[in-house]
């Protein structure tokens, strides 16, 4: 993680973003955006995945012990979510895609410090 001066939540959810980033495009995807923010809230990753975007709200834990990063998308944080797709996808006509959805990609870390990705598509 990089920034030593920074909040060590912030540097921490910076390093479980890069780590998601990567993880789609290991597997073919291509980061479209990063970080959009509106006034509604922002956007952690949108990617083009085939014919498919994804945005992709990504949930950066050191551990478990306090719930996974899953259980902290209430229905009121989807519903945002929601919205703020739909944002995104006024604010760029000319994207086009066959399906659209949401993922939540939640990142936590082994005992050596290693990031696990898991991806639940809600």
């Amino acid at each position: 993680m990089s920034d030593a001066g920074a909040d060590p939540r912030r540097q921490l959810g910076v390093f479980g973003e890069q780590a998601v980033a990567r993880w789609y495009e290991q597997r073919g995807a291509v980061v479209v955006d990063r970080n959009w923010r509106v006034r509604g809230g922002e956007l952690d990753l949108v990617v083009r995945e085939r014919a498919a975007l994804v945005f992709v709200e990504v949930k950066t834990r050191r551990s478990n012990r306090y719930g996974s990063p899953v259980e902290a998308i209430t229905p009121t944080k989807a519903a945002r979510l929601r919205r703020l797709v739909g944002a995104w996808l006024s604010a760029h006509p000319t994207t086009r895609a066959k399906s659209v959805r949401i993922d939540i990609a939640c990142v936590t870390f082994d005992t050596a410090g290693t990031p696990a990705i898991e991806i639940v598509t809600v």
